[in-house]
């Protein structure tokens, strides 16, 4: 199977420019993973959502590409989930654009 959670949204601290440390900004997921459904066993795809949004607000983290990297190693060590892609973006930042990454 596999699951596709799109625009996720929600403020917190992210970045490296001292605005960003002061005030929470908005940002936007999207996840995207297969896993192996089998005997009726699934993934709760409300509780991968809520993990990665509790998991950036919790560590505030400077740059976009750490949250990537703990995110991704977490949600693997806590849920079954295979071809694991994960965006970041942040809609905010500059006026002309919508920057992000991806892994």
């Amino acid at each position: 199977m596999k699951v596709d959670i799109k625009d996720l949204s929600f403020e917190t601290i992210i970045g490296i420019l001292p605005q960003e440390r002061k005030v929470p900004q908005k940002v936007i997921v999207d996840i995207s993973f297969t896993y192996n459904f089998k005997n009726g066993e699934f993934i709760d795809y409300s509780k991968v959502a809520s993990k990665v949004e509790k998991l950036m607000k919790k560590n505030q983290y400077l740059l976009i590409e750490d949250a990537l990297l703990d995110i991704k190693d977490k949600l693997c060590k806590k849920f079954d989930i295979k071809d694991l892609k994960l965006s970041i973006k942040k809609p905010d930042i500059l006026d002309n654009c919508v920057v992000g990454v991806s892994i």
